[in-house]
């Protein structure tokens, strides 16, 4: 955090999310009409105003949720410069790597959102069903979804996806771990909006520290 180049990609992560969740609440409240008009009632001025304000409430709520799936996007948009910036403050001794480049890491992160979401909706019934227990299901469905692929594409800039895939079923339970407490925080509204970014600083520590125990 105290290194400019990083808190700057970390300021623009959390503006970008700030941006698309403003406009999606903006979206969803220009479909609302001026007025409501209500039997008996007639029409209701502050009864448009109440909704809105649920709105706002409710895009922030279902940030808990949508915020797994951001985090997966986000890999694509940061993942080079977020690594960059830890490895030339902390592993500088190191040679450079051959950039996964941007269209790769995005398609990679696009495949990995499908399946991020597929399984999501196939694991709402188990959330239902599991009632005071449905967010740690969440956290470990999304903590083992996360670690993998944050653990992934930080692991290919340096050992291909060969390499990167033998490192990962080799240190499962240490990435699990480590995606688990990454989609905890992605839970919580604010806070939430920081760890995309932080979460790929993370994984870069912990991929030199298993390359390195090899």
């Amino acid at each position: 955090m105290s290194d400019p180049r990083f808190r700057r990609i970390l300021f623009i992560g959390v503006g970008i999310t700030v941006v698309l969740l403003a406009g999606a609440t903006w979206g969803v409240q220009m479909l609302l009409p001026d007025t409501i008009s209500l039997p008996l009632f007639g029409e209701i001025e502050w009864l448009s105003s109440l909704v809105s304000g649920f709105v706002l409430i409710s895009m922030i709520g279902m940030s808990m949720f949508l915020m797994v799936p951001v985090a997966s996007l986000f890999t694509g948009l940061f993942l080079d410069q977020v690594a960059d910036a830890v490895e030339a403050k902390h592993y500088a001794h190191l040679p450079a790597v051959d950039k996964i480049g941007f269209g790769d890491a995005l398609i990679d992160s696009l495949k990995f959102f499908g399946l991020l979401i597929v399984i999501n909706i196939l694991a709402i019934v188990i959330y239902f069903l599991s009632t005071l227990l449905a967010p740690v299901i969440f956290w470990i469905v999304n903590g083992v979804l996360l670690g993998r692929e944050y653990f992934q594409l930080v692991a290919m800039r340096r050992l291909g996806r060969k390499g990167a895939n033998a490192l990962r079923k080799k240190h499962r339970p240490t990435i699990w771990l480590a995606g688990f407490l990454m989609a905890v925080p992605l839970s919580i509204p604010v806070v939430n909006l920081f760890i995309p970014v932080l979460g790929v600083a993370v994984f870069t520590h912990i991929f030199h520290r298993l390359n390195k125990t090899n």
